[in-house]
């Protein structure tokens, strides 16, 4: 059995529209999903414990974590840690602050075993193609890229194509 656990972004909660898609398509499918809201927008052992309670409830199910954001990002950090997953969703994955390439947040990336999904508009000012696929690189596991053509950080008005991307990967994944 197979089981999601979502969380939002910094500034959304647990029914961001993308995150109710992304249940929505995976629930379509027979994949149990959660969806939590973080009790801060700032990394720390609240954040973590918070996602780590949330996976250790879904058990026995095999669990693929991830989220929009920082809570995709929070979720890398809790598996590079070793919380146990069955592979990362990581949507608009915050590479870097916007303009300030210098500040890259990869520092956990070696330390990713699982697979990994990254779907990323094409006009993030989070992370370019060029320099996500670059820090990729670093994860020595499987990393599929989605890119959602047009899209900025917060892929408006793009969730049925960020949910249908999720979705095939989750089954495929789940095989």
């Amino acid at each position: 059995m197979v089981a999601v656990l979502l969380t939002p972004g910094a500034s959304a909660t647990r029914d961001h529209s993308s995150l109710v898609a992304m249940d929505d398509a995976l629930s379509a499918e027979g994949v149990t999903v959660a969806r939590i809201d973080l009790p801060s927008s700032r990394p720390g052992p609240k954040v973590m414990a918070a996602i780590t309670d949330a996976a250790t409830a879904l058990a026995p199910a095999q669990v693929i974590l991830g989220g929009r954001s920082f809570g995709g990002r929070m979720c890398s950090m809790a598996v590079a840690d070793g919380l146990p997953a069955l592979g990362l969703v990581l949507v608009s994955y915050p590479l870097h602050p916007p303009g300030r390439a210098e500040m890259m947040r990869v520092e956990h990336f070696s330390r990713l075993e699982v697979p990994c999904l990254f779907v990323s508009g094409t006009r993030d000012a989070f992370a370019t193609r060029a320099e996500l696929e670059a820090a990729t690189v670093a994860i020595p596991a499987d990393v599929t890229h989605v890119w959602i053509d047009g899209g900025g950080h917060g892929l408006r008005g793009k969730d049925k194509p960020v949910a249908g991307a999720v979705r095939d990967w989750v089954v495929g994944l789940r095989g």
